[in-house]
């Protein structure tokens, strides 16, 4: 399963959304280094997996893409780990 994260409160929580816009939850970071995973609606099943504190973004997003078998997309640029040249952006 495909998730379609999005940056959301100012950047301390992403939403999780499938290919069909469906919520799949959200991460948030709750301390500094400490990013939770809280599936919402199918991802409740979908992510059965240890809901623990990941270390990282990039830690949780790994651990939502070995459990689902799926790929975590980055939905904004503005993310500081966005590997988009910004000369593509440009007109």
């Amino acid at each position: 399963m495909d998730v379609i994260v999005t940056p959301a409160d100012g950047g301390i929580a992403w939403n999780l959304v499938d290919l069909l816009g469906r919520s799949m939850g959200r991460i948030e970071e709750r301390a500094k280094g400490k990013f939770t995973i809280d599936p919402e609606g199918q991802a409740e099943k979908t992510f059965s997996m240890p809901l623990e504190a990941y270390p990282s973004l990039d830690a949780a997003l790994a651990a939502i893409e070995k459990h689902t078998r799926g790929v975590c997309r980055l939905a904004s640029s503005d993310h500081d780990r966005d590997e988009e040249s910004p000369a593509e952006n440009d007109g």
